[in-house]
């Protein structure tokens, strides 16, 4: 794959990603601004709701998808050194992949509890 197809295909993921990330955000926002929950119970019961529970469950990845794009174009332009752009690019990827794993454990306890 050429590097144009790759940056093509980072363009793309980053512009997709973006437009789902700013609806649920925007819908984010008004529910809690017009309709906050009262207690942990409410938002316990409102996550736990099929619908909020799949935006929740494709919100999450697209999150960590659109960041390591971003984070991994600003290292590859501004970390020079391969050695340390692969440690920070593997940092990175540990610390996304850890935070996706711990927000799909947030979103299990919910259904289950």
């Amino acid at each position: 794959m050429s590097r144009r197809v790759s940056g093509l295909k980072a363009w793309l993921v980053q512009r997709i990603t973006a437009v789902y990330l700013g609806l649920f955000g925007l819908y984010l926002a008004l529910f809690f601004a017009v309709t906050p929950p009262q207690d942990h119970g409410q938002l316990v019961a409102w996550a736990g709701s099929p619908w909020v529970a799949v935006g929740l469950l494709v919100f999450i990845p697209l999150l960590l998808a659109h960041a390591w794009v971003g984070i991994r174009d600003v290292l590859i332009d501004y970390v020079k050194p391969l050695g340390a752009r692969i440690a920070l690019m593997s940092l990175m990827a540990l610390l996304f992949l850890a935070s996706g794993l711990w927000a799909l454990q947030a979103l299990i306890l919910v259904q289950v509890g």
